[in-house]
């Protein structure tokens, strides 16, 4: 089985969001293209409360229940077959779409006998990335759909190096119209 996962494609992190991806909004059309081809669409959502740790870090962005932590409205997300939930405590950073606290991620998709794993979203050098290396970690093929990837691009070359991080570490790096 294989399931398409979409990490933190949420409003604050689009361009006019609270956290913005400068080209977040581009792989909205590519998400609802490619969705019909997979057994289990998947999603992960920052869901922090009003203060944690990370806002220390970070700009104040996708709090629990805001409009800023919903998906966009343009997204096909009644497709989405499962939320997992993340960032939800006062002191974690909830990176990883593995680290959710609504459900065990790796336990779900086992139960599900998903063996190949899709991964897009945003943003590249954060929180795609730290999906990534956890799915693999957890023993899944993992592939990047690298036109349906933006990042915030914080500091030069992040995105760039986020790639070839996945890409070392095992991760397939393909394009949605290989899919």
């Amino acid at each position: 089985m294989k399931a398409l996962f979409i990490v933190d494609l949420q409003n604050d992190f689009l361009p006019q969001g609270a956290l913005p991806t400068p080209k977040g909004n581009i792989i909205i059309p590519i998400l609802n293209k490619i969705m019909d081809k997979f057994d289990f669409v998947l999603a992960s959502k920052d869901w922090h409360p009003e203060k944690t740790v990370h806002f220390e870090k970070w700009p104040v962005h996708c709090v629990q229940g805001t409009n800023g932590a919903e998906f966009p409205k343009e997204l096909n997300s009644e497709k989405i077959n499962k939320v997992f939930l993340k960032g939800t405590g006062n002191k974690d950073d909830g990176y990883s779409a593995f680290e959710a606290t609504n459900e065990n991620l790796s336990e779900y998709l086992r139960l599900n006998s998903v063996d190949m794993l899709y991964i897009t979203g945003l943003t590249a050098e954060y929180c795609v990335k730290q999906t990534v290396l956890d799915a693999i970690k957890n023993g899944f093929k993992t592939f990047v759909i690298k036109d349906a990837v933006e990042g915030i691009y914080q500091h030069k070359n992040d995105v760039e190096n986020a790639f070839l991080e996945m890409e070392k570490a095992g991760a397939v790096i393909t394009t949605s119209d290989k899919i």
